[in-house]
């Protein structure tokens, strides 16, 4: 029957002694924090008072110095008076050029004292009266003049300034004893208020200990008393908690099931469009050769049109989703925006009035150039045909400082220095909902055939995988802005082939011989068919393990042709195992997309060459001329 009051006591209990505790943990910090500030202020003007006292020694100090230093221009005037050697004015020379740098510092010393000030200048009337004097001695005896030289010390007119300097002196140190005597009494008194002080502390810090020690221990018995009515809440939190977790859970399946069912509608719309065009063209091609008909050009031209735009389309969404191949370099973003200004006018049309605005003392940013011109090539085409009338589209760039603050507010966005380059339209501009989708695949605002809705998603996939930052300021009816940030580089040299193996000309060595490694079948044989259409001699192999069988037993290979992705070994290890047997044998790598194996962080690996599939007729013939030019080095 005395279960229940005493559970409901426990409860009671438990549900104050925390509050008593937060009261108690209060009252120590605030207890202690008064105390401690006592003892602060305490020590401070015991400092002080210390400092005063020391002070008050320096200035005695510094009038006895004042003293000694004229008793020894009187020592060396007696003895040389007495002696005529003039070996005796050493200690009057010397006490003179001191005299005056002593006063200037005892002057110093007293200027918050206005009777010491007032002293102070009254000794340095009778010092300059008493050393006249004393000079005046020494030039008659140096002039032969003895006779005068002791009529003058005899009128006592020198003992009397000296009897004055005493006295003013003996004045200054009465008062300067009167100050160190009250000083030190405060400095005592300083001294035991801040030992009360700590006193009143530790009777504080261990009243309020012994409080504390005696809620908490209420409050542990309290809890051990409730302990099982927690462990019953926190396991219906539990479940709870896990039931939610399963909610969010599905909740973000179904977005991403969202997020990927857009991508797929798009792809699966604009690729049927691709290859309708592909599979019908091919399809009348065949009719027309069957029937003996070679007028097939312009089927020929929509299946490749139709197939370019797929290979178009296949590296926007790479560069979306980051994983495009980047060969970056050092730009200059001045000298590349300047490079682009004719190509931009022929593409934009004589609607559209161009103006770059270029910041001086520029910085420079390592990047893909010919991926940031395709970004600015996007941009600008989506700012045209946003003005379909006509309009201004400016390009600047700039010095750009993106801080703490705003890092913070945009996710991903590390602070530090950029290079920023902007496209801005005096445009329509975007609603606020458009500007909320601008960077989404497929989503496009432009008609239907007008627009893939990649434009703004590859530029976005090339700026986050470059390590930059993409942001657009937008407003309905007042046109868009889209600032691209690159990281700024220090480097002052571009660490990449020079120029003169840039530019290699893209001419067929006649004679060399090609190993060509795809585990494609269809795709080897087109590939064969093609270099050796080219004039190349041609072997090749369906796997890594056969193509390494070959380097090892023909006689001579110039150009080792590999995909990237195959089954026993990715291209890269069978080309580092090819090097190891024929060191100095060029590799040209091709792929449609890799990850880790010749790209790393999204950056083709230094001296790599790639050739991206789909490749042309006129891509692989210069791709593979490049190779065998470079190997003849």
């Amino acid at each position: 029957m005395n279960e229940t009051p005493d559970k409901a006591d426990n409860a009671q209990t438990a549900a104050v002694a925390p509050r008593s505790m937060i009261v108690g943990l209060a009252l120590t910090v605030v207890a202690m924090a008064v105390v401690i500030a006592l003892a602060a202020v305490s020590t401070f003007q015991r400092d002080e008072r210390q400092r005063m006292v020391e002070h008050t020694l320096n200035v005695q100090q510094a009038i006895t110095r004042t003293l000694s230093l004229m008793q020894d221009a009187e020592t060396g005037q007696r003895g040389f008076l007495l002696t005529k050697d003039a070996t005796y004015l050493e200690p009057h020379t010397l006490a003179v050029a001191a005299i005056e740098p002593q006063l200037n510092a005892l002057e110093a010393m007293v200027s918050d004292n206005a009777g010491q000030v007032a002293r102070l200048r009254q000794l340095r009337r009778e010092v300059a009266t008493r050393l006249g004097l004393i000079a005046r001695s020494i030039e008659d005896t140096e002039g032969g003049n003895l006779g005068a030289a002791l009529a003058l010390v005899s009128e006592k007119a020198g003992k009397a300034a000296m009897d004055r300097v005493r006295a003013i002196a003996a004045e200054m140190l009465a008062d300067e004893s009167i100050l160190l005597d009250r000083r030190v009494a405060e400095d005592r008194a300083s001294g035991d208020l801040l030992r009360a002080t700590l006193l009143v502390a530790a009777i504080v810090a261990l009243v309020l200990g012994v409080m504390l020690f005696l809620a908490f221990r209420r409050f542990a018995v309290a809890l051990a008393v409730s302990h099982d009515a927690l462990g019953a809440k926190n396991e219906q939190l539990e479940k709870e908690i896990a039931a939610r977790r399963d909610t969010e859970a599905q909740l973000v399946q179904a977005q991403k099931m969202e997020a990927v069912g857009q991508l797929t509608g798009g792809l699966a719309h604009d690729f049927n469009n691709m290859l309708a065009v592909v599979i019908s063209a091919l399809g009348l091609m065949r009719r027309r050769i069957d029937a003996g008909d070679r007028d097939i050009g312009k089927f020929v031209d929509a299946a490749d049109d139709s197939a370019k735009r797929a290979a178009t389309l296949t590296n926007r969404l790479l560069a979306f989703a980051r994983r495009q191949p980047l060969s970056p370099q050092l730009i200059e973003p001045n000298k590349l925006v300047s490079g682009m200004s004719e190509l931009l006018r022929r593409t934009l049309g004589e609607q559209i009035s161009i103006e770059t605005v270029l910041a001086g003392g520029l910085w420079r940013t390592h990047a893909d150039p010919s991926q940031l011109e395709n970004s600015l090539l996007n941009l600008a085409v989506n700012a045209r045909d946003a003005m379909p009338e006509g309009g201004r589209i400016t390009i600047e760039t700039s010095n750009a400082h993106l801080d703490d603050a705003y890092a913070s507010s945009n996710v991903g966005v590390p602070a530090g220095q950029y290079v920023m380059v902007a496209v801005t339209d005096n445009g329509p501009g975007m609603t606020p909902e458009v500007l909320a989708k601008a960077f989404e695949p497929f989503f496009t605002t432009k008609p239907v055939g007008k627009g893939t809705g990649l434009g703004l998603s590859q530029v976005y996939g090339f700026v986050k995988q470059s390590g930059g930052h993409i942001k657009i300021y937008s407003e309905s009816g007042k046109g868009t802005s889209v600032k691209i940030y690159l990281p700024r580089t220090r480097a002052e040299a571009e660490e990449s082939m020079p120029e003169e193996v840039k530019q290699l000309p893209a001419v067929p060595r006649e004679g060399a011989i090609i190993l060509v490694v795809e585990d494609d079948d269809q795709l080897r044989h087109v590939t064969v068919a093609t270099l050796r259409e080219l004039g190349y001699v041609v072997v090749h192999a369906s796997t890594p393990m056969a193509a390494l069988e070959k380097v090892r037993t023909l006689p001579r290979i110039d150009l080792l042709f590999s995909d990237v992705v195959m089954p026993e070994m990715n291209g890269r290890q069978m080309a580092d195992k090819a090097i190891e047997m024929r060191p100095g044998l060029r590799v040209l790598f091709t792929t449609g997309y890799t990850q880790n194996a010749i790209v790393h962080n999204g950056i083709l690996d230094p001296g790599t060459d790639l050739l991206v599939k789909p490749f042309s007729v006129e891509q692989i013939a210069h791709k593979v001329a490049q190779a065998l030019a470079r190997g003849e080095e």
